[in-house]
């Protein structure tokens, strides 16, 4: 599998931003029991081979409504190999809302490469997912360690800063590829 995340991410390095798919211990850093346990509607953006939304599936209760967006069809295919129950969308991100039918999400988990992205794409984005939370739900995406000194990684922790009203990072986790950590926003 990581041969095929890696020729996906030739083809288009902008729309997978990863050489490999994501550790298993990035994925249970990103998916928190406690809110996804809890959790009416949860939605995941950037699902690429399925990685989280497998830790998703499996944290989540039965009523739960589970909403899952990928832009790459490849990926979309391989999330619903991988994750048979879950029903992913073959979309970009900026149509979050569409699949939502006037509901608010308790948790959006993201795998979106924001560095990668310009600052109208970004604001874009981050104002769909802002729109998309309820009062009070969470908003977490990894990021590589390395993006953070990147202008465009900068520029995306400002905007975090600036949209919501607690940004907390976690620990790095090292045996990612590339090493990674999580930002937990809330609204």
């Amino acid at each position: 599998m990581p041969l095929d995340f890696f020729r996906q991410f030739v083809l288009n390095p902008l729309k997978t931003g990863a050489i490999v798919p994501s550790s298993d211990q990035l994925a249970q850093l990103i998916t928190p029991l406690k809110v996804l346990g809890s959790a009416k509607v949860a939605m995941e953006l950037g699902c690429g081979t399925g990685v989280f939304t497998e830790k998703i599936l499996n944290k989540i209760n039965e009523k739960t409504n589970f909403i899952a967006i990928e832009i790459n069809s490849h990926f979309v295919k391989k999330t619903q190999d991988r994750c048979p129950k879950a029903i992913v969308f073959h979309d970009t991100a900026l149509n979050a809302k569409k699949y939502l039918k006037d509901k608010k999400c308790d948790i959006i988990v993201s795998g979106l490469p924001f560095v990668g992205f310009n600052r109208v794409l970004q604001e874009e984005l981050l104002n769909v997912i802002f729109s998309s939370l309820s009062t009070n739900g969470k908003f977490l995406i990894f990021a590589y360690v390395h993006g953070t000194i990147l202008p465009a990684g900068m520029r995306f922790r400002e905007k975090l800063n600036f949209l919501f009203r607690e940004v907390k990072r976690t620990n790095i986790v090292w045996k990612n590829l590339p090493p990674a950590f999580v930002y937990v926003c809330t609204k």
